[in-house]
């Protein structure tokens, strides 16, 4: 009878962990998918892939000129910034041109290298600027990035979705992925050497 019962108790605690393992499998698999179709296109559509050195020439602001967040919105929550303007020396090349701080800058406003976060108001967006000005009229060098095809003749100060973040991003479901599989080997060699048992 007590051996019954502890046969029944391992039958559900592997079909616990089973489910458990397929469940870490699935997920995985989920998340898998959805970094595919957020951060990979992303990832792949940025042309800005070679890291040089870019040295200040310039960085003007340019008050009361209106920048809108997107060419074309209707949003009644965008307000005027000033607009920043930063010039660069390109090591690589020699060329002088514009930098902006990501990709998603230049998509959104042309003409301004910092485009302030929707939720800033006026006065912070005023503020984050001129700090962002000051501080590259004092650091002069540091590292950009540029296309090396020649597609974009500009050049950005940080990747939105950098290989190191996107080898990070694929970290946990590969983690979940592999703790999934190795539940699931090892309920089925634990069922192995219960038949094997029983059969001695």
């Amino acid at each position: 009878m007590l051996g019954k019962k502890l046969v029944t108790a391992q039958k559900r605690g592997e079909t616990r962990a089973l489910c458990l393992g397929l469940g870490m499998v699935a997920c995985s698999m989920m998340m898998y998918f959805f970094i595919g179709i957020t951060i990979v296109p992303f990832y792949t559509k940025s042309v800005w892939t070679t890291e040089t050195v870019c040295k200040v020439l310039k960085a003007n602001i340019k008050d009361k000129v209106f920048c809108p967040n997107s060419e074309g919105s209707e949003d009644e929550e965008i307000f005027p910034y000033p607009c920043l303007q930063v010039w660069v020396n390109l090591t690589a090349s020699g060329q002088e041109v514009m930098l902006y701080q990501t990709e998603d800058t230049l998509e959104r406003n042309p003409k301004c290298s910092y485009v302030p976060d929707k939720l800033e108001n006026s006065k912070e967006a005023k503020a984050r600027i001129e700090t962002i000005a000051s501080n590259f009229k004092k650091y002069q060098t540091f590292p950009c990035y540029y296309d090396p095809g020649g597609t974009q003749t500009n050049v950005i100060l940080s990747r939105l979705y950098p290989s190191k973040g996107l080898l990070f991003a694929f970290l946990w479901p590969t983690l979940m992925f592999t703790g999934g599989c190795l539940i699931i080997v090892l309920v089925k060699i634990s069922q192995y050497v219960s038949v094997l048992s029983a059969g001695q």
